[in-house]
């Protein structure tokens, strides 16, 4: 499930610093694995918080804004092809190109503007992107059709064959001392685009639903 911190104030605890919500927000960041029938129970069991409480704490800091929001995080990167992008865009554009890029064009996500301080090979591009289209489209149609939009030179166009998956526990994360390793190696997915029925595709659709408080 995903949750991104914010701040606000409750009668019910709803910073991140409460160790009860630090320890509730530890398992359900990025610890829940797979689908469960009751997700909010398996989150209260690995945390090992009351379910009352945690519905309580989670309800409130959403309220609060404390947590933006409170979803199903699918990976669905065998749902659709998928590519890193490079952008080679002159200075004096780039700030258009990634307003655009972020904002108008809903293939794109993670657009990054890369820094570097010496003329090294592939410093000319600077804005990098990830990039998805839908089954039986084009990833390199739709990046030559943004590539007039923000005024680039040229791309790189580098599809996805395999991923890792990686954790995302803000909360967590804290604790976690710098050079940590895991318990266990980084498997590598490799990316086989499954083709999906249209109740399948409902079924996905209402999984990836926020909750409301």
């Amino acid at each position: 499930m995903s949750f991104a911190p914010a701040v606000g104030s409750a009668v019910t605890p709803i910073s991140t610093h409460d160790p009860v919500n630090a320890q509730i927000l530890a398992v359900s960041e990025d610890r829940i694995a797979g689908f469960h029938r009751e997700p909010v129970a398996e989150i209260a069991r690995l945390a090992e918080v009351p379910l009352a409480t945690v519905i309580e704490r989670l309800r409130a800091m959403l309220v609060a804004g404390t947590i933006r929001r409170i979803r199903q995080t699918l990976v669905a990167n065998d749902l659709a092809p998928g590519a890193l992008v490079a952008w080679n865009v002159p200075q004096e554009k780039i700030d258009a190109a990634f307003a655009y890029l972020f904002e108008e064009d809903p293939f794109s996500g993670h657009v990054v503007v890369r820094s570097t301080d010496q003329d090294t090979p592939g410093s000319q591009y600077k804005l990098w992107t990830t990039l998805k289209v839908p089954q039986g489209f084009s990833m390199r149609k739709h990046a030559e059709f943004l590539l007039g939009k923000i005024g680039a030179g040229h791309f790189k166009l580098m599809p996805a064959h395999g991923i890792f998956a990686l954790g995302v526990g803000h909360v967590r994360r804290r604790e976690i001392a710098f050079g940590s390793k895991g318990e266990s190696l980084a498997v590598m997915h490799q990316i086989q685009v499954q083709e999906l029925s249209d109740l399948e595709w409902s079924v996905l659709s209402a999984l990836k639903r926020e909750f409301a408080p």
